[in-house]
């Protein structure tokens, strides 16, 4: 797998589909990037996906739901492997609305995306999609300020952005198909690259984030960097409480990338 690679969608949860893609990382592996589709009355499509596989991306999407019935979009964060495909979903989805924050507004207007378009909601407060209420939460780690989860409140599904992500191996459908201990160190590095501010906290501080998450209970959490998480929040949350004591990561200079390449 030497390019980003649009693999499939597949159910994950109750009412929730996933479109799953991978992102090759020279040197490390692959990294999951993954949107959802969560089936409600008002059905929401949460972010979407890399620019880079846009026609499968728009394929798989369509062959889940008919954009046109769209009513909502959440953007977890305006990073371009989760704005990748907005503008190209907005144009097939009338009557969708962006859900994101006033700092996510202010990134995604400028993409020139239309305001008007745009819902605001902060963590702590809950959107009614019709047959259920999903509650926007601050995601344990992140890497954008504007970062904000969701926690379907009918299938205690959490869709927690980057967090509990990992680089793997190879692809998989399930997490728990991969060992504690590459799901543990592949955690860690991920979270050394994308929150690297973790080094920098207070551990007692941050287990509160945690125990956040714990109180929700989910049944499934579904990050946008990990496959599917059925009955693993002991074994994320641990991972995740330890992940601040990884080294500070350093990325490969020019002349390693070159020689990885080579490879």
């Amino acid at each position: 797998m030497n390019q980003p690679t649009m693999l499939e969608s597949r159910r994950v949860a109750p009412d929730t589909a996933s479109l799953v893609s991978y992102i090759p990382i020279p040197g490390y592996g692959v990294l999951p990037v993954n949107a959802f589709v969560i089936h409600a009355a008002e059905p929401m499509l949460v972010d979407t996906g890399m620019s880079s596989v846009r026609t499968d991306f728009l394929r798989e999407l369509k062959s889940i739901i008919d954009p046109k019935e769209l009513r909502w979009i959440w953007i977890t964060h305006a990073d371009m492997d989760h704005l990748g495909n907005l503008e190209a979903v907005l144009a097939e989805a009338p009557n969708a609305r962006v859900v994101t924050t006033y700092v996510g507004m202010a990134k995604i207007g400028l993409q020139g995306i239309a305001l008007n378009h745009v819902y605001l909601l902060n963590p702590g407060q809950s959107l009614d999609i019709g047959d259920r209420s999903v509650l926007a939460i601050s995601p344990p780690t992140f890497d954008a300020p504007e970062t904000t989860g969701l926690f379907d409140q009918k299938t205690k599904t959490l869709f927690s952005a980057d967090s509990f992500g990992s680089l793997m191996a190879e692809p998989v459908e399930n997490a728990a198909e991969i060992s504690e201990q590459d799901l543990r160190e592949g955690g860690a590095l991920w979270s050394s690259i994308d929150a690297p501010w973790l080094a920098l906290i207070d551990p007692a501080k941050f287990g509160k984030s945690l125990t956040t998450i714990n109180k929700l209970n989910p049944e499934v959490i579904l990050s946008s960097h990990l496959p599917v998480a059925t009955g693993m929040n002991r074994i994320l949350l641990e991972n995740l409480s330890e992940a601040y004591k990884a080294p500070r990561f350093v990325g490969p200079d020019q002349d390693a990338l070159e020689q990885m390449m080579e490879a």
